[in-house]
């Protein structure tokens, strides 16, 4: 039974347009095919058309020839009445919509990655305000895992994340912004290594700290500690990377942490180079639905705007 209740055919309409709707009450106004054709801007061989189709359409006549003029009959009084209510109420919904489409351009959510809060959001805000003023922006930090699962679910318009090696590529658009590598972080006292770029395998007896799962840093420490050869002393794991970093700099063990944290805690914490081995990448990227870009065409802006300025400055940036 149920599955009868929902496998509903669709309305049918038999060819009936709004078009033809529209020609139909225009000649019900104007009683005339010759001045029904000069107001709509058609021929009067295009009303005579529309009309014969509406009643075949129908399945029955609407009007009664006498001479070269039509009389409606009282199924076209019907059809007039009604077409008019429909009109009007498909009038409405184009209202209703385009007044929810001006009010979602009016708000903005955007879910980000913690340590975006540092330098990048900052940046896309300030930016954004300069473009639209009354731009309302709201944010959530969240995990990889999190944030991708908030833009499928629609809670968000956009998010910056670690682009993940699996996602919807199909119905998301993907905007790279810049690509951050992943470093040793040490409390300062701790002794520094022999040599950098450093090779994780020295660090077997060494606690560490780690992001819980979800998190595109937790990934790779789990990769890099795959290719060291050991399972590394985790002696706690924080769902922030603020949480982590501070860990750190009271000298609770080690971590690894992107590159864009190197100014947090900088006179306690030391960000170390890793061996080519273990070296990885993060690739920061605004990700939002193909279907909304044009909502968004602000931050799209401000994004590629980042982005050129931050390819620009590593650029000449010296090596370390």
């Amino acid at each position: 039974m149920a599955e009868f209740i929902t496998r509903r055919k669709p309305v049918m309409f038999n060819g009936i347009t709004l078009r033809k709707l529209e020609i139909f009450l225009s000649y019900m106004q104007n009683r005339n095919v010759t001045k029904t054709a000069e107001t709509l801007n058609i021929s009067k061989v295009s009303v005579h058309r529309t009309l014969h189709a509406l009643e075949e359409d129908l399945r029955c006549a609407l009007f009664i020839h006498q001479g070269r003029s039509l009389f409606p009959l009282d199924s076209a009084n019907v059809l007039e009445e009604q077409s008019t209510l429909l009109l009007e109420q498909f009038q409405r919904c184009v209202r209703l919509t385009q007044a929810a489409s001006k009010e979602k351009a009016s708000k903005l959510k955007i879910g980000m990655l913690y340590s975006l809060s540092l330098e990048t959001i900052p940046h896309l805000i300030m930016g954004l305000k300069q473009r639209r003023p009354n731009l309302d922006v709201e944010l959530l930090m969240a995990s990889n895992q999190k944030l991708l699962g908030l833009l499928n679910t629609q809670m968000v318009d956009a998010i910056l994340i670690s682009v993940p090696e699996h996602y919807d590529t199909a119905r998301f658009e993907t905007l790279p912004i810049f690509d951050d590598d992943i470093f040793l972080a040490t409390p300062v006292d701790v002794p520094a290594p022999p040599q950098v770029p450093v090779d994780l395998t020295l660090y077997s007896n060494q606690k560490f700290i780690s992001l819980t799962e979800g998190f595109a840093t937790y990934n790779g420490f789990q990769e890099a500690f795959k290719i060291a050869g050991f399972k590394p002393d985790v002696i706690v794991q924080v769902q922030d990377v603020f949480s982590l970093m501070s860990l750190i700099s009271s000298n609770m063990g080690c971590g690894l942490l992107p590159g864009r944290m190197r100014s947090l805690f900088s006179d306690k914490v030391r960000l170390l180079p890793l061996e080519t081995r273990f070296q990885m990448k993060q690739h920061i990227a605004l990700v939002f639905p193909r279907n909304s870009e044009y909502n968004l065409l602000p931050l799209i802006a401000e994004c590629r705007m980042y982005a050129r300025s931050y390819n620009k400055k590593q650029s000449q940036t010296p090596a370390s």
